[in-house]
Protein backbone atom coordinates (compact mmCIF):
# COMPACT_ATOMS: atom_id res chain seq x y z
CA UNK A 1 0.00 0.00 0.00
CA UNK A 2 1.53 3.33 -1.06
CA UNK A 3 1.59 6.43 1.14
CA UNK A 4 -1.36 8.08 -0.62
CA UNK A 5 -3.64 5.06 -0.28
CA UNK A 6 -2.56 4.48 3.33
CA UNK A 7 -3.17 8.08 4.41
CA UNK A 8 -6.49 8.28 2.59
CA UNK A 9 -7.74 5.05 4.15
CA UNK A 10 -7.29 6.39 7.68
CA UNK A 11 -9.45 9.50 7.11
CA UNK A 12 -12.99 9.67 8.46
CA UNK A 13 -15.04 12.75 7.54
CA UNK A 14 -18.53 12.98 9.03
CA UNK A 15 -21.26 15.42 9.97
CA UNK A 16 -23.54 15.45 13.01
CA UNK A 17 -27.23 16.06 12.37
CA UNK A 18 -30.14 16.43 14.76
CA UNK A 19 -33.20 18.39 15.77
CA UNK A 20 -32.40 21.41 18.02
CA UNK A 21 -31.86 20.45 21.68
CA UNK A 22 -31.22 16.76 20.96
CA UNK A 23 -27.69 17.24 22.34
CA UNK A 24 -25.71 17.61 19.12
CA UNK A 25 -23.32 20.34 20.29
CA UNK A 26 -22.76 18.62 23.64
CA UNK A 27 -21.94 15.40 21.79
CA UNK A 28 -19.55 17.31 19.52
CA UNK A 29 -17.71 18.75 22.51
CA UNK A 30 -17.34 15.36 24.14
CA UNK A 31 -16.20 13.71 20.93
CA UNK A 32 -13.44 16.35 20.85
CA UNK A 33 -12.63 15.65 24.49
CA UNK A 34 -12.59 11.90 23.90
CA UNK A 35 -10.33 12.35 20.89
CA UNK A 36 -7.94 14.48 22.95
CA UNK A 37 -8.54 17.68 20.97
CA UNK A 38 -9.62 19.68 24.05
CA UNK A 39 -9.07 19.35 27.81
CA UNK A 40 -12.56 20.29 28.98
CA UNK A 41 -15.87 20.00 27.17
CA UNK A 42 -18.06 23.08 27.12
CA UNK A 43 -21.79 22.84 27.59
CA UNK A 44 -24.26 25.09 25.78
CA UNK A 45 -26.30 25.62 28.95
CA UNK A 46 -23.37 25.92 31.37
CA UNK A 47 -21.99 29.13 32.83
CA UNK A 48 -18.67 30.92 32.56
CA UNK A 49 -15.67 29.02 31.22
CA UNK A 50 -17.62 25.77 30.91
CA UNK A 51 -19.99 27.38 28.42
CA UNK A 52 -17.26 28.10 25.86
CA UNK A 53 -17.89 25.34 23.38
CA UNK A 54 -15.39 24.90 20.55
CA UNK A 55 -18.00 24.38 17.85
CA UNK A 56 -20.22 27.34 18.83
CA UNK A 57 -17.81 30.27 18.60
CA UNK A 58 -20.06 33.17 17.50
CA UNK A 59 -21.46 35.47 20.19
CA UNK A 60 -25.05 34.72 19.23
CA UNK A 61 -24.34 30.98 19.49
CA UNK A 62 -22.94 31.41 22.99
CA UNK A 63 -25.84 33.63 24.09
CA UNK A 64 -28.68 31.48 22.73
CA UNK A 65 -27.15 28.05 23.18
CA UNK A 66 -27.76 27.05 19.55
CA UNK A 67 -25.57 26.37 16.51
CA UNK A 68 -26.16 28.80 13.65
CA UNK A 69 -23.10 28.08 11.52
CA UNK A 70 -21.32 24.90 10.50
CA UNK A 71 -17.97 24.37 12.20
CA UNK A 72 -15.05 22.14 11.25
CA UNK A 73 -12.94 20.24 13.76
CA UNK A 74 -9.98 17.95 13.01
CA UNK A 75 -8.35 15.58 15.50
CA UNK A 76 -6.85 12.08 15.68
CA UNK A 77 -8.25 8.95 17.29
CA UNK A 78 -6.75 5.45 17.25
CA UNK A 79 -4.37 6.38 14.41
CA UNK A 80 -7.22 7.79 12.32
CA UNK A 81 -7.65 11.41 11.28
CA UNK A 82 -11.16 12.55 12.16
CA UNK A 83 -12.75 15.52 10.35
CA UNK A 84 -15.92 16.42 12.25
CA UNK A 85 -18.45 18.78 10.68
CA UNK A 86 -20.86 20.26 13.22
CA UNK A 87 -24.01 21.46 11.45
CA UNK A 88 -26.75 23.87 12.59
CA UNK A 89 -29.76 22.01 13.92
CA UNK A 90 -32.17 24.92 13.57
CA UNK A 91 -34.29 24.74 10.42
CA UNK A 92 -33.60 28.39 9.60
CA UNK A 93 -30.04 27.35 8.74
CA UNK A 94 -30.83 24.21 6.75
CA UNK A 95 -29.11 25.53 3.62
CA UNK A 96 -25.78 25.75 5.47
CA UNK A 97 -26.32 22.19 6.64
CA UNK A 98 -27.06 21.01 3.10
CA UNK A 99 -23.82 22.48 1.81
CA UNK A 100 -21.83 21.00 4.67
CA UNK A 101 -23.23 17.52 4.00
CA UNK A 102 -21.71 17.67 0.50
CA UNK A 103 -18.33 17.42 2.26
CA UNK A 104 -19.23 14.45 4.50
CA UNK A 105 -18.70 10.73 3.91
CA UNK A 106 -20.97 9.69 6.79
CA UNK A 107 -23.28 11.24 9.39
CA UNK A 108 -24.12 10.69 13.04
CA UNK A 109 -27.83 11.21 13.65
CA UNK A 110 -28.53 12.23 17.25
CA UNK A 111 -31.95 11.37 18.67
CA UNK A 112 -33.39 12.48 21.99
CA UNK A 113 -34.33 9.24 23.76
CA UNK A 114 -37.54 10.82 25.07
CA UNK A 115 -38.66 12.40 21.79
CA UNK A 116 -37.42 10.08 19.05
CA UNK A 117 -37.38 11.35 15.48
CA UNK A 118 -38.34 15.04 15.37
CA UNK A 119 -39.25 17.12 12.29
CA UNK A 120 -35.86 18.70 11.62
CA UNK A 121 -34.13 15.33 12.05
CA UNK A 122 -36.40 13.95 9.36
CA UNK A 123 -35.58 16.82 6.97
CA UNK A 124 -31.85 16.44 7.48
CA UNK A 125 -32.10 12.69 7.03
CA UNK A 126 -33.76 13.23 3.64
CA UNK A 127 -30.80 15.38 2.59
CA UNK A 128 -28.46 12.57 3.64
CA UNK A 129 -30.54 10.10 1.65
CA UNK A 130 -30.32 12.26 -1.47
CA UNK A 131 -26.54 12.03 -1.21
CA UNK A 132 -26.46 8.34 -0.16
CA UNK A 133 -24.65 9.24 3.06
CA UNK A 134 -24.46 6.29 5.51
CA UNK A 135 -25.88 7.12 8.94
CA UNK A 136 -24.89 6.03 12.43
CA UNK A 137 -27.63 6.57 15.04
CA UNK A 138 -26.85 7.78 18.56
CA UNK A 139 -29.79 7.70 20.97
CA UNK A 140 -28.90 10.37 23.52
CA UNK A 141 -30.05 11.32 27.03
CA UNK A 142 -30.54 7.79 28.33
CA UNK A 143 -29.85 9.17 31.81
CA UNK A 144 -33.28 10.82 31.58
CA UNK A 145 -36.66 9.15 31.29
CA UNK A 146 -36.90 7.74 27.77
CA UNK A 147 -39.20 5.92 25.39
CA UNK A 148 -38.99 2.15 25.21
CA UNK A 149 -35.81 1.45 23.17
CA UNK A 150 -37.65 -1.00 20.91
CA UNK A 151 -40.24 1.66 20.09
CA UNK A 152 -37.39 3.96 19.10
CA UNK A 153 -35.93 1.28 16.83
CA UNK A 154 -39.34 0.69 15.26
CA UNK A 155 -39.69 4.43 14.67
CA UNK A 156 -36.34 4.52 12.85
CA UNK A 157 -37.45 1.61 10.68
CA UNK A 158 -40.90 3.08 9.94
CA UNK A 159 -40.08 6.76 9.40
CA UNK A 160 -36.64 6.46 7.81
CA UNK A 161 -36.96 3.13 6.00
CA UNK A 162 -33.65 2.08 7.52
CA UNK A 163 -32.87 -1.27 9.12
CA UNK A 164 -31.77 -0.47 12.69
CA UNK A 165 -28.97 -2.74 13.95
CA UNK A 166 -28.38 -2.20 17.70
CA UNK A 167 -24.71 -2.42 18.65
CA UNK A 168 -25.52 -1.93 22.36
CA UNK A 169 -28.62 -2.52 24.45
CA UNK A 170 -29.47 -0.24 27.42
CA UNK A 171 -30.60 -1.32 30.87
CA UNK A 172 -33.32 1.09 31.97
CA UNK A 173 -33.38 4.86 31.58
CA UNK A 174 -33.47 7.94 33.81
CA UNK A 175 -32.79 7.09 37.46
CA UNK A 176 -32.98 3.38 36.56
CA UNK A 177 -30.28 3.62 33.92
CA UNK A 178 -27.41 1.33 34.91
CA UNK A 179 -25.51 1.05 31.63
CA UNK A 180 -25.65 -0.97 28.42
CA UNK A 181 -24.68 -4.35 27.06
CA UNK A 182 -22.24 -4.54 24.15
CA UNK A 183 -24.05 -7.07 21.94
CA UNK A 184 -20.82 -7.85 20.07
CA UNK A 185 -18.67 -8.81 23.08
CA UNK A 186 -21.31 -9.57 25.75
CA UNK A 187 -19.65 -7.05 28.08
CA UNK A 188 -21.67 -4.66 30.22
CA UNK A 189 -20.61 -1.00 30.19
CA UNK A 190 -21.49 0.37 33.64
CA UNK A 191 -22.95 3.87 33.91
CA UNK A 192 -21.99 6.21 36.72
CA UNK A 193 -22.91 9.85 37.10
CA UNK A 194 -19.90 12.21 37.14
CA UNK A 195 -19.19 13.83 40.48
CA UNK A 196 -19.56 17.60 40.81
CA UNK A 197 -16.92 19.64 38.91
CA UNK A 198 -15.38 16.49 37.44
CA UNK A 199 -13.26 17.42 34.44
CA UNK A 200 -11.33 15.62 31.75
CA UNK A 201 -12.14 12.32 30.08
CA UNK A 202 -14.46 10.09 32.13
CA UNK A 203 -14.02 6.35 31.63
CA UNK A 204 -16.57 3.61 32.31
CA UNK A 205 -15.89 0.04 33.43
CA UNK A 206 -16.58 -2.92 31.15
CA UNK A 207 -17.77 -5.95 33.09
CA UNK A 208 -18.16 -9.53 31.76
CA UNK A 209 -21.81 -10.56 31.62
CA UNK A 210 -21.11 -13.26 34.23
CA UNK A 211 -20.18 -10.60 36.81
CA UNK A 212 -22.99 -8.07 36.41
CA UNK A 213 -24.68 -9.32 39.56
CA UNK A 214 -22.44 -6.89 41.45
CA UNK A 215 -24.24 -3.88 39.98
CA UNK A 216 -27.63 -5.20 38.75
CA UNK A 217 -30.41 -6.75 40.79
CA UNK A 218 -31.83 -10.13 39.76
CA UNK A 219 -34.85 -8.40 38.20
CA UNK A 220 -32.60 -6.00 36.26
CA UNK A 221 -30.46 -8.88 35.03
CA UNK A 222 -33.54 -10.69 33.79
CA UNK A 223 -34.83 -7.51 32.10
CA UNK A 224 -31.49 -6.98 30.36
CA UNK A 225 -31.27 -10.63 29.26
CA UNK A 226 -34.81 -10.68 27.85
CA UNK A 227 -34.36 -7.34 26.07
CA UNK A 228 -31.06 -8.39 24.50
CA UNK A 229 -32.53 -11.71 23.30
CA UNK A 230 -35.57 -9.98 21.81
CA UNK A 231 -33.59 -7.33 20.00
CA UNK A 232 -31.04 -9.81 18.64
CA UNK A 233 -33.81 -12.06 17.41
CA UNK A 234 -36.11 -9.35 16.09
CA UNK A 235 -33.73 -6.96 14.35
CA UNK A 236 -31.11 -7.38 11.66
CA UNK A 237 -27.51 -8.04 12.63
CA UNK A 238 -25.11 -5.32 11.59
CA UNK A 239 -23.82 -5.67 8.04
CA UNK A 240 -21.04 -3.29 6.98
CA UNK A 241 -21.90 -3.35 3.30
CA UNK A 242 -25.59 -2.68 3.91
CA UNK A 243 -24.67 0.24 6.18
CA UNK A 244 -22.31 1.83 3.66
CA UNK A 245 -24.91 1.45 0.92
CA UNK A 246 -27.36 3.43 3.07
CA UNK A 247 -29.81 0.60 3.92
CA UNK A 248 -28.87 0.03 7.58
CA UNK A 249 -27.97 2.15 10.58
CA UNK A 250 -25.94 0.86 13.55
CA UNK A 251 -27.56 2.12 16.77
CA UNK A 252 -25.58 3.31 19.80
CA UNK A 253 -26.98 4.50 23.14
CA UNK A 254 -25.60 6.87 25.76
CA UNK A 255 -25.58 10.28 27.39
CA UNK A 256 -23.42 12.93 25.75
CA UNK A 257 -23.69 15.23 28.77
CA UNK A 258 -22.37 12.45 31.08
CA UNK A 259 -19.74 11.35 28.51
CA UNK A 260 -21.33 7.91 28.52
CA UNK A 261 -21.23 5.94 25.27
CA UNK A 262 -19.22 8.66 23.49
CA UNK A 263 -15.99 6.66 23.31
CA UNK A 264 -17.90 3.62 22.03
CA UNK A 265 -19.57 5.81 19.39
CA UNK A 266 -16.23 7.25 18.26
CA UNK A 267 -14.70 3.77 18.10
CA UNK A 268 -17.71 2.60 16.07
CA UNK A 269 -17.31 5.53 13.69
CA UNK A 270 -13.64 4.69 13.07
CA UNK A 271 -14.50 1.01 12.58
CA UNK A 272 -17.61 1.33 10.40
CA UNK A 273 -17.63 4.71 8.60
CA UNK A 274 -16.20 4.64 5.08
CA UNK A 275 -12.94 6.32 4.08
CA UNK A 276 -13.16 9.20 1.55
CA UNK A 277 -15.48 8.36 -1.33
CA UNK A 278 -14.88 8.79 -5.04
CA UNK A 279 -16.35 12.01 -6.46
CA UNK A 280 -18.21 12.63 -9.69
CA UNK A 281 -16.77 15.48 -11.74
CA UNK A 282 -16.28 16.80 -15.24
CA UNK A 283 -12.70 16.24 -16.35
CA UNK A 284 -11.78 18.39 -19.35
CA UNK A 285 -15.51 18.73 -19.97
CA UNK A 286 -16.20 14.99 -19.91
CA UNK A 287 -18.19 13.33 -17.09
CA UNK A 288 -15.98 11.09 -14.99
CA UNK A 289 -14.95 10.18 -11.46
CA UNK A 290 -12.15 11.36 -9.20
CA UNK A 291 -10.71 8.61 -7.00
CA UNK A 292 -9.59 9.50 -3.49
CA UNK A 293 -6.11 8.06 -4.10
CA UNK A 294 -5.60 9.75 -7.48
CA UNK A 295 -2.29 11.62 -7.61
CA UNK A 296 -3.66 15.02 -8.66
CA UNK A 297 -4.77 17.26 -5.82
CA UNK A 298 -8.40 18.31 -6.27
CA UNK A 299 -11.18 19.59 -4.05
CA UNK A 300 -14.14 21.95 -3.83
CA UNK A 301 -15.25 24.89 -1.70
CA UNK A 302 -18.34 24.00 0.32
CA UNK A 303 -18.37 26.95 2.72
CA UNK A 304 -17.00 30.46 3.12
CA UNK A 305 -16.64 31.75 6.66
CA UNK A 306 -16.15 35.50 7.06
CA UNK A 307 -14.58 37.10 10.12
CA UNK A 308 -13.67 34.00 12.12
CA UNK A 309 -11.05 36.37 13.50
CA UNK A 310 -12.87 39.75 13.69
CA UNK A 311 -9.57 41.57 14.28
CA UNK A 312 -8.32 40.66 10.82
CA UNK A 313 -11.51 40.72 8.68
CA UNK A 314 -10.47 37.34 7.33
CA UNK A 315 -12.34 35.24 4.79
CA UNK A 316 -11.71 31.53 4.90
CA UNK A 317 -12.74 29.15 2.12
CA UNK A 318 -13.43 25.68 3.52
CA UNK A 319 -12.17 23.14 0.98
CA UNK A 320 -12.97 19.44 1.04
CA UNK A 321 -10.04 17.61 -0.59
CA UNK A 322 -11.21 14.89 -2.95
CA UNK A 323 -7.88 13.44 -4.09
CA UNK A 324 -4.10 13.67 -3.92
CA UNK A 325 -1.56 14.80 -1.33
CA UNK A 326 -1.78 18.53 -0.69
CA UNK A 327 1.34 20.32 0.57
CA UNK A 328 1.70 23.84 1.87
CA UNK A 329 2.73 26.34 -0.83
CA UNK A 330 1.12 24.36 -3.63
CA UNK A 331 -0.46 26.32 -6.49
CA UNK A 332 -4.01 25.34 -7.39
CA UNK A 333 -6.30 26.50 -10.17
CA UNK A 334 -10.02 27.01 -10.25
CA UNK A 335 -11.93 25.50 -13.17
CA UNK A 336 -12.33 29.09 -14.37
CA UNK A 337 -8.56 29.54 -14.71
CA UNK A 338 -7.74 31.55 -11.56
CA UNK A 339 -4.45 30.45 -10.00
CA UNK A 340 -4.07 30.51 -6.21
CA UNK A 341 -0.91 30.01 -4.20
CA UNK A 342 -1.93 28.28 -0.96
CA UNK A 343 0.76 29.50 1.42
CA UNK A 344 -1.18 29.50 4.69
CA UNK A 345 -3.52 26.48 4.65
CA UNK A 346 -5.06 25.71 8.00
CA UNK A 347 -7.01 23.11 9.92
CA UNK A 348 -9.53 23.89 12.63
CA UNK A 349 -10.95 23.05 16.00
CA UNK A 350 -13.92 25.42 15.77
CA UNK A 351 -12.52 28.97 15.73
CA UNK A 352 -8.99 27.87 16.67
CA UNK A 353 -6.71 27.19 13.74
CA UNK A 354 -3.20 26.06 12.98
CA UNK A 355 -1.11 25.95 9.82
CA UNK A 356 -0.92 22.56 8.19
CA UNK A 357 1.95 21.33 6.06
CA UNK A 358 0.03 18.57 4.30
CA UNK A 359 -3.43 17.11 3.86
CA UNK A 360 -5.08 14.24 2.00
CA UNK A 361 -8.44 13.32 0.47
CA UNK A 362 -11.15 13.62 3.11
CA UNK A 363 -9.41 16.41 4.98
CA UNK A 364 -10.94 19.88 5.29
CA UNK A 365 -8.49 22.75 4.85
CA UNK A 366 -9.11 26.46 5.16
CA UNK A 367 -7.69 28.77 2.49
CA UNK A 368 -7.53 32.47 3.38
CA UNK A 369 -8.72 34.59 0.47
CA UNK A 370 -10.29 37.97 -0.21
CA UNK A 371 -13.29 37.17 -2.33
CA UNK A 372 -11.38 35.13 -4.94
CA UNK A 373 -13.06 31.84 -4.01
CA UNK A 374 -16.80 31.26 -3.81
CA UNK A 375 -18.98 28.40 -2.57
CA UNK A 376 -19.07 25.76 -5.31
CA UNK A 377 -15.65 26.55 -6.79
CA UNK A 378 -13.51 23.58 -7.85
CA UNK A 379 -9.76 23.56 -7.23
CA UNK A 380 -7.13 21.29 -8.78
CA UNK A 381 -3.53 21.35 -9.91
CA UNK A 382 -4.47 21.27 -13.59
CA UNK A 383 -7.63 23.38 -13.45
CA UNK A 384 -9.32 20.72 -15.62
CA UNK A 385 -11.52 19.25 -12.87
CA UNK A 386 -14.96 20.68 -12.23
CA UNK A 387 -17.05 19.21 -9.43
CA UNK A 388 -20.78 19.62 -9.57
CA UNK A 389 -21.75 23.01 -8.16
CA UNK A 390 -23.51 23.45 -4.84
CA UNK A 391 -27.01 24.85 -5.38
CA UNK A 392 -28.65 27.95 -3.92
CA UNK A 393 -32.32 27.73 -2.95
CA UNK A 394 -34.81 30.55 -3.33
CA UNK A 395 -35.21 32.25 0.08
CA UNK A 396 -38.60 32.12 1.75
CA UNK A 397 -38.43 35.51 3.52
CA UNK A 398 -37.35 38.86 2.03
CA UNK A 399 -36.49 42.00 4.00
CA UNK A 400 -35.35 45.53 3.13
CA UNK A 401 -32.19 46.50 4.96
CA UNK A 402 -30.69 49.87 5.76
CA UNK A 403 -28.13 51.28 8.16
CA UNK A 404 -29.06 53.94 10.71
CA UNK A 405 -26.13 56.15 9.70
CA UNK A 406 -26.67 57.01 5.98
CA UNK A 407 -22.98 57.88 5.62
CA UNK A 408 -22.15 54.22 6.21
CA UNK A 409 -24.38 52.84 3.44
CA UNK A 410 -21.38 51.73 1.37
CA UNK A 411 -19.95 49.91 4.38
CA UNK A 412 -23.28 48.09 4.74
CA UNK A 413 -23.12 46.94 1.11
CA UNK A 414 -19.64 45.50 1.66
CA UNK A 415 -20.74 43.76 4.87
CA UNK A 416 -23.81 42.21 3.22
CA UNK A 417 -21.78 41.07 0.21
CA UNK A 418 -19.17 39.44 2.42
CA UNK A 419 -21.76 37.67 4.56
CA UNK A 420 -23.90 36.60 1.60
CA UNK A 421 -20.86 34.98 0.00
CA UNK A 422 -20.97 32.53 2.92
CA UNK A 423 -24.24 31.37 1.37
CA UNK A 424 -26.33 31.56 4.54
CA UNK A 425 -28.32 34.58 3.32
CA UNK A 426 -28.73 36.06 -0.16
CA UNK A 427 -28.40 39.66 -1.27
CA UNK A 428 -30.52 41.14 -4.08
CA UNK A 429 -30.15 44.62 -5.60
CA UNK A 430 -33.27 45.83 -7.48
CA UNK A 431 -32.55 47.52 -10.79
CA UNK A 432 -34.92 50.36 -9.87
CA UNK A 433 -34.31 52.21 -6.61
CA UNK A 434 -31.53 52.05 -4.03
CA UNK A 435 -33.02 49.37 -1.77
CA UNK A 436 -30.97 46.39 -0.63
CA UNK A 437 -33.05 43.24 -0.15
CA UNK A 438 -31.84 40.27 1.85
CA UNK A 439 -33.39 36.82 1.50
CA UNK A 440 -33.30 34.08 4.13
CA UNK A 441 -34.85 30.70 4.88
CA UNK A 442 -36.09 31.67 8.36
CA UNK A 443 -36.50 34.72 10.62
CA UNK A 444 -33.71 33.73 13.02
CA UNK A 445 -31.21 34.38 10.24
CA UNK A 446 -32.03 38.09 10.36
CA UNK A 447 -31.32 38.18 14.10
CA UNK A 448 -27.96 36.56 13.39
CA UNK A 449 -27.24 39.08 10.61
CA UNK A 450 -27.99 42.05 12.87
CA UNK A 451 -25.70 40.62 15.55
CA UNK A 452 -22.88 39.81 13.14
CA UNK A 453 -23.05 43.15 11.27
CA UNK A 454 -22.84 44.93 14.62
CA UNK A 455 -20.08 42.74 16.09
CA UNK A 456 -17.95 42.29 12.97
CA UNK A 457 -18.47 45.59 11.12
CA UNK A 458 -19.58 48.04 13.80
CA UNK A 459 -22.81 48.89 11.94
CA UNK A 460 -26.37 49.14 13.28
CA UNK A 461 -28.52 47.53 10.58
CA UNK A 462 -32.30 47.41 10.52
CA UNK A 463 -34.46 44.94 8.59
CA UNK A 464 -37.99 45.86 7.53
CA UNK A 465 -40.75 44.06 5.69
CA UNK A 466 -40.86 44.86 1.99
CA UNK A 467 -43.43 44.58 -0.78
CA UNK A 468 -41.83 41.39 -2.10
CA UNK A 469 -42.38 37.94 -0.61
CA UNK A 470 -41.16 35.62 -3.36
CA UNK A 471 -38.13 35.32 -5.62
CA UNK A 472 -37.19 33.20 -8.65
CA UNK A 473 -34.16 33.15 -10.90
CA UNK A 474 -35.09 33.89 -14.50
CA UNK A 475 -33.56 32.87 -17.83
CA UNK A 476 -34.56 32.60 -21.49
CA UNK A 477 -33.23 30.83 -24.56
CA UNK A 478 -33.33 34.06 -26.58
CA UNK A 479 -31.99 37.41 -25.42
CA UNK A 480 -34.91 39.23 -27.04
CA UNK A 481 -37.41 37.29 -24.93
CA UNK A 482 -35.45 38.16 -21.80
CA UNK A 483 -35.17 41.84 -22.73
CA UNK A 484 -38.94 41.97 -23.39
CA UNK A 485 -39.71 40.43 -20.02
CA UNK A 486 -37.35 42.79 -18.17
CA UNK A 487 -38.82 45.86 -19.93
CA UNK A 488 -42.35 44.90 -18.94
CA UNK A 489 -41.50 44.00 -15.32
CA UNK A 490 -38.80 46.51 -14.38
CA UNK A 491 -40.09 47.10 -10.86
CA UNK A 492 -39.63 43.41 -10.02
CA UNK A 493 -36.21 42.79 -11.56
CA UNK A 494 -33.12 42.50 -9.36
CA UNK A 495 -29.62 41.01 -9.49
CA UNK A 496 -28.11 38.53 -7.07
CA UNK A 497 -24.49 38.57 -5.88
CA UNK A 498 -23.35 36.84 -9.09
CA UNK A 499 -25.15 39.41 -11.25
CA UNK A 500 -27.80 36.90 -12.32
CA UNK A 501 -31.31 38.19 -12.91
CA UNK A 502 -34.14 37.40 -10.49
CA UNK A 503 -37.84 38.22 -10.46
CA UNK A 504 -39.17 39.60 -7.18
CA UNK A 505 -42.86 38.94 -6.65
CA UNK A 506 -45.44 40.01 -4.09
CA UNK A 507 -46.37 36.38 -3.43
CA UNK A 508 -46.24 32.89 -4.90
CA UNK A 509 -49.52 33.44 -6.74
CA UNK A 510 -47.92 36.28 -8.70
CA UNK A 511 -44.97 34.05 -9.60
CA UNK A 512 -47.38 31.49 -11.07
CA UNK A 513 -49.38 34.15 -12.88
CA UNK A 514 -46.35 35.82 -14.46
CA UNK A 515 -44.80 32.47 -15.41
CA UNK A 516 -48.03 31.54 -17.23
CA UNK A 517 -48.11 34.92 -18.97
CA UNK A 518 -44.46 34.61 -20.16
CA UNK A 519 -44.01 30.94 -21.14
CA UNK A 520 -40.63 31.60 -22.81
CA UNK A 521 -39.10 32.64 -19.48
CA UNK A 522 -37.81 29.92 -17.13
CA UNK A 523 -38.54 30.60 -13.44
CA UNK A 524 -36.43 28.46 -11.11
CA UNK A 525 -36.34 28.10 -7.33
CA UNK A 526 -32.90 26.47 -7.36
CA UNK A 527 -29.76 27.92 -8.90
CA UNK A 528 -26.56 26.00 -9.40
CA UNK A 529 -23.82 28.52 -10.02
CA UNK A 530 -22.21 27.95 -13.39
CA UNK A 531 -18.45 27.64 -13.17
CA UNK A 532 -16.64 28.36 -16.43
Amino acid sequence: MNELTQETSRRRTFAIISHPDAGKTTLTENLLLTGGAIRMAGAVRARGEQRRTKSDFMNIEKERGISVSSAVMTFEHRDNVINLLDTPGHEDFSEDTYRTLTAADAAIMVLDAAKGIEPQTLKLFEVCRLRDIPIITFINKMDREAQDPMELLDEVAAKLALDPAPIFWPQGSGQRFKGMLDLRTNEFVAFSRPVARQQGLITHDRIPISEIGTILSAAEQEELKNGAELVQGGYAHFDLRSFREGHMTPVFFGSALRQFGVLDLLDGLVQYAPPPHNSKANIKGVAGEIHADDAEVAGFVFKIQANMDPNHRDRIAMVRLASGKFTRGMRLKTSGGKQIGVHNPMMFVGQDRELTEEAYAGDIIGIPNHGVLRVGDSLSQSGNINFKGIPNFAPEILRRVFVKDPLKAKHLVKALQALSEEGVTQLFRPEIGADLIVGAVGPLQFDVLVERIKAEYGLLATFETCTFNGVRWIAAANKSDMDNFVDRNKSGIARDIDGDAVFLAKNNWEIGYVAEKFPKIAFTAIKEREIA
